[in-house]
Parts: structure tokens; C-alpha cells; sequence
């Protein structure tokens, strides 16, 4: 069996900028209303003929360069989204063909916003077997496509982008202790009514838009994500004060600040971007975790653990050492 390293990061955001005062001239809202409730002042949003799998192949290409690889070193290639290109072939396989990877497997991964941590607890199966030597885990999302632009309780919370991890499989000499060291992963489908679209090839024919149960979700959140965090760290037999950075998704700032609360988190110790990208699902923990590295919070060992709730309900957990 092989370590599973994170080798590299790296993101991609659309060049416009929507903010909450743009917003409030759409949609009955204000700026003061979005940030005291969510945490979020801005968001991206994806340009006419800008898709999601040119922002994952944009923060491929960047987390390539950041592991010093090259396009040719990949055999696999996971995209999670729940706002792919089109119904088929999937997102992966277009961003393996734009990104010039010739060789591997690519699929993607739907499991919402929680769909980085699928994905990369995914990817690291395939890893440690031996299956594969290098795969490329994205979120990417342009969530801006599904939304109802007139229904304020939705419209103000998502913004585009995409992240990118590169994982590496090493051997225990090479990692030492770096490396992916638990995950744990849950759904509760009984709970799909709280966060869904509203359409589908098999149901509308359509891609529908984003409908959520707000105050249903929040109360299932704090407790569910603070569950699957603890189980994460017995599962790796290490104290939650062992842990150096806490990487969320970017949901809303009042969850976060639930679960800090509950599990007695160092507030200092936890990456917050909502309120420059606001929930841009599966890309919003990549995006995070790579913005804490530029301004150089994140350094090489440094133990990290990631955590996402999203539609299904699906929540997990991850903890790696970079």
C-alpha cells in the first residue's frame, strides 16, 4: 500500500465579480441582509460561454504546475460537480481532452458540496492500491446556471469556481508522515427534499433550479459535520488539537461558526473565503485550502482537515498532512 500525498493546488475564478449591492438592485435584499445571515459579500460569476470544465481544466493546468508535473504524469482524473458541461460524456473526460492528458481514467463525482471530500477519499483508494500514480482531483462548479435569480433566498448564496488538488502516490519513505490519513464519508437520502434542482434529463428534460429548505438544512448541518469530523480524527487516532488548519465548505459563516462552537475549535485555526466566493460547492474547499496557502497560513506538513454537507443530504470528512 502507497501514501497518498497532496502534491500541488491550485483554482480557477471567473473574472466577474457580482456583489451583494449589485445583487439588492435584482432581487429584494441588501447587502447588510446577505452578510449579517451568510457571511458572503461577492461571489464569481461564469461569462456567457465560460463552463465548468474550463474553469476545472484552468485550475488543473495550475495545481499541475504546482506539483511540477506534467499533463502526461496523470492516470486519473475525478471531477466533482453537480453542474456538468452536459448530461454525458462527463465533465472529467472533457477536461482530460482540453488539458492534453492522453493516458488514465476520468470520471466525475456527484455528491454536491460535499463532493471534493468523495472525491478525494475516491481518488485515494485508487492511489494506495497502486492502481494509479498521479490523479488530478477537481470541484468545479457554475452553479450561477441553476440558480433562480428571482428567488433571494438561493440567488445570493453561490458563486462559480473551481479548485484542484493533485494527489500523489508515494511510498512510505517518500511521504514520511505527509499524506491523506482518514476519511469518512455519509448520505441520508431520506433528507433529499431539504437541497435538490428541480429538473433532469430522466424527470423535466431540463436542468431545473436550485430549490433548498434553508432552516432544515442549517439545523441538520452543524451537528452531522461536527459528527463526521470527530470520526475522521478516531480514525486517525489523533487529537482535534493535533490539527494545524481547519478547511470547511464555504456554506455559510453561521454553520461554520456552529461547528467551531460545538467541537470547541480554535477559531484562529479555520480558513474562511465565504465571504469573496460564497458557496461555490464542490470547488469551495479546494478554492480555500489554496488561498490559505498563498497567504502562507498553510505550509508543507502542516495537518488539515477538510469537511462538506450538501445535497443527498451527503457530509464528510477528511484529514491529510500536506
Amino acid at each position: 500500500m502507497y501514501r497518498v500525498v497532496v502534491a500541488g493546488s491550485g483554482i480557477a475564478l471567473p473574472e466577474r465579480v457580482v456583489t451583494n449591492t449589485e445583487l439588492s438592485q435584482k432581487v429584494d435584499t441588501s447587502d447588510d441582509w446577505i452578510t449579517e445571515r451568510t457571511g458572503i459579500r461577492q461571489r464569481h460569476v461564469a461569462a456567457e460561454g465560460e463552463y465548468t470544465s474550463d474553469l476545472a481544466a484552468r485550475a488543473g493546468t495550475a495545481a499541475l504546475e504546482d506539483a511540477g508535473l506534467t499533463p502526461d504524469d496523470i492516470d486519473l482524473i475525478i471531477v466533482a460537480t453537480a453542474t456538468p458541461d452536459l448530461t454525458f460524456p462527463a465533465t472529467a473526460a472533457i477536461v482530460q481532452q482540453k488539458m492534453g492528458v492522453r493516458q488514465g481514467a476520468a470520471f466525475d463525482l456527484q455528491a454536491v458540496c460535499t463532493g471534493f471530500v468523495y472525491a478525494l477519499s475516491t481518488a485515494e483508494k485508487f492511489l494506495a492500491c497502486g492502481q494509479h500514480r498521479n490523479a488530478l482531483v477537481i470541484g468545479a462548479e457554475t452553479f450561477s446556471r441553476i440558480l433562480d435569480w428571482e428567488d433571494r433566498r438561493t440567488c445570493v448564496l453561490f458563486g462559480d469556481g473551481a479548485g484542484a488538488f493533485v494527489l500523489q502516490a508515494q511510498t512510505a519513505e517518500e511521504a514520511g508522515d505527509r499524506g491523506v490519513l482518514a476519511s469518512h464519508l455519509r448520505c441520508d437520502g431520506r433528507m433529499v427534499d431539504l437541497l435538490y434542482v428541480d429538473g433532469g434529463p430522466s424527470t423535466t428534460g431540463t436542468a431545473g433550479h436550485l430549490r433548498m429548505e434553508g432552516n432544515k438544512v442549517f439545523r441538520e448541518a452543524v451537528g452531522r459535520i461536527s459528527a463526521a469530523m470527530v470520526e475522521t480524527m478516531k480514525e486517525a487516532n489523533l487529537p482535534f488539537s493535533d490539527v494545524d488548519w481547519f478547511v470547511p465548505h464555504q456554506a455559510n459563516q453561521r454553520i461554520i461558526g456552529g461547528v467551531v462552537k460545538k467541537l470547541d475549535l480554535n477559531i484562529d485555526k479555520v480558513v474562511s473565503t465565504i465571504a469573496h466566493h460564497g458557496n461555490t460547492s464542490a470547488a469551495s474547499i479546494p478554492l480555500a485550502f489554496h488561498a490559505a496557502r498563498q497567504d502562507g497560513r498553510i505550509k508543507k506538513d502542516d495537518l488539515v482537515l477538510i469537511e462538506g454537507m450538501g445535497g443527498g443530504l451527503t457530509w464528510g470528512a477528511a484529514l491529510f498532512r500536506f
